[in-house]
């Protein structure tokens, strides 16, 4: 018998889930490894070589990390179920004129709920992931996700969504470490080539980190039907055509093909009449903003206005004091000072000091 029990833990045979892995090992849990296959490189209109979490590179090394250890390993096949949400909400969303967030997505409906549906088929009380995040239980009972101890790498921000009854079985072996001591473990477990492995920052499905190009592979005459828009001033100045609405972000400056002797800025996307607005830097400064489909992590609800939140609009966001009011479904948000370029799909996450407090997308 393990001294702490099973647990099935996510292994995507990069360093970070690797280490996880062996850490509960040692610790004394009774590991069971299982790499999800999300997605084919092909099917996404790939050119160059697989690579990332679903290539069969890194599948072989979670596989062979777990063989070297002594625990089984499984790989669960989850392409459909991962198209069908995930995939298809990422078109559907740029094709409504707003800026996706797969990721979360990915963790909310898709990855957690795979992960428990195999972790009760195999008895195990627990599930792990390699993400850089804590999470402790309140006197209150609720699971509260905090920040990680390398702010760098913190991903709290993509775990929003996740419920109360996923987050009361998960565990983040890597939230009270930095990335710089996870390469050395692996280092110092003989692991050189998994300790030098690259990260990717790009949205696994999405080969080479054009999106564009993946949205022109997946809708049929894209191009052909949403080419030659207007690009508009905010007066309604017609000041040139655009290649199509989708192609374009929300505070996006370069690659517009139009000059005007002054940097200009996408500041609204319309899909409706296939407009795209261009302004000003100061054009693109807000200061409340809209928050729908909200999921709360630290409280069950915010009865009344909450001051001092950190509010993030984007991943990389230092995030900008602010407070946030909850109207039923919806929470306002009302920052300190402008934030630049919120962008209508993206995730707004909130904090409590170093604790989520919760997030939804931005409307």
């Amino acid at each position: 018998m393990s001294k702490h029990g099973r647990i099935l833990v996510a292994m995507s045979g990069g360093v970070d889930s690797s280490v996880a892995a062996v850490m509960l090992h040692e610790q004394g849990y009774e590991v069971i490894g299982l790499t999800m296959k999300t997605w084919d490189y092909a099917s996404s209109g790939g050119s160059s070589k697989e690579t990332g979490c679903c290539s069969l590179d890194s599948i072989n090394d979670a596989r062979t990390l777990a063989v070297n250890y002594g625990f089984p390993h499984y790989i669960l096949d989850i392409r459909d179920e991962f198209g069908d949400y995930v995939i298809d909400n990422f078109v559907d969303e740029y094709l409504a004129g707003r800026t996706p967030n797969p990721c979360v997505l990915c963790n909310t409906h898709i990855k957690w709920e795979a992960l428990l549906k195999r972790a009760n088929k195999l008895d195990c009380e627990f599930i792990a992931t390699g993400h850089y995040a804590n999470i402790r239980q309140q006197d209150n009972g609720r699971y509260v996700i905090s920040k990680g101890k390398d702010e760098n790498k913190d991903q709290s921000y993509v775990l929003w969504g996740v419920s109360q009854e996923n987050l009361s079985r998960t565990k983040f072996p890597l939230g009270s470490f930095a990335k710089s001591e996870i390469r050395q473990m692996a280092l110092d477990m003989g692991q050189e080539e998994l300790a030098k492995k690259s990260e990717s920052y790009e949205i696994c499905f999405v080969p080479d980190n054009d999106y564009r190009a993946f949205l022109k592979h997946k809708v049929e005459d894209l191009e052909d039907r949403v080419a030659g828009g207007n690009f508009i001033l905010s007066n309604g100045m017609v000041v040139g055509q655009h290649k199509g609405y989708p192609f374009y972000t929300i505070g996006q400056r370069k690659g517009l093909g139009i000059a005007f002797g002054e940097p200009m800025f996408v500041t609204q996307i319309l899909p409706e009449s296939n407009t795209v607005v261009l302004g000003r830097a100061e054009e693109l400064e807000r200061k409340e903003a809209m928050v729908r489909n909200i999921n709360l992590v630290k409280y069950a609800s915010i009865e009344e206005p909450m001051n001092d939140v950190i509010t993030k609009i984007r991943y990389k966001d230092a995030g900008m004091l602010s407070t946030i009011v909850q109207e039923k479904d919806k929470m306002r948000v009302v920052f300190d000072h402008h934030v630049s370029a919120i962008a209508p799909g993206q995730s707004a996450v909130f904090y409590e000091g170093n604790d989520l407090l919760g997030g939804g997308f931005l409307v």
